[in-house]
């Protein structure tokens, strides 16, 4: 039986978003950004917010666990927040610490769907203007 979706949005400083991505690579997850590229363009200090969009088991590939696919809200380091898009095991997102009242998810959401992509940001960026350690 597949799991019920959580209707809920997660915050996550950067290092658990890195846990996240991380765990993501080593299972082979589709919908995933490369820490590297993470690591290099978060916000070191900013929260980043999943938000569960459903849940993925991939009949032709039965060795690659079930999946939540979970839209993200990202700030990097321009201080701008970007969407991209998350696999995350159900049983680890269900261990993200609930902190988010009601009004803060609604507007968290409401940011989601305005967001530019992950790859729009990156492709208006010109190597000058990308941020550096």
């Amino acid at each position: 039986m597949t799991p019920t979706l959580p209707r809920t949005v997660r915050a996550v400083d950067t290092a658990q978003l890195l846990d996240l991505a991380r765990e993501a690579a080593m299972h082979g997850f589709s919908q995933r950004l490369p820490v590297d590229w993470l690591q290099e363009h978060l916000a070191a200090d900013a929260t980043h917010y999943l938000f569960p969009t459903l849940v993925q088991h991939l009949r032709h590939r039965p060795e690659v666990p079930l999946q939540g696919r979970c839209q993200q809200l990202l700030t990097v380091r321009t201080g701008e927040q970007i969407w991209g898009l998350l696999d995350v095991l159900p049983d680890t997102f269900d261990k993200i610490s609930e902190t988010l009242d009601a009004a803060s998810k609604e507007e968290i959401v409401s940011r989601i769907g305005q967001a530019v992509t992950q790859r729009e940001w990156s492709e208006r960026m010109s190597p000058e203007e990308m941020p550096r350690n």
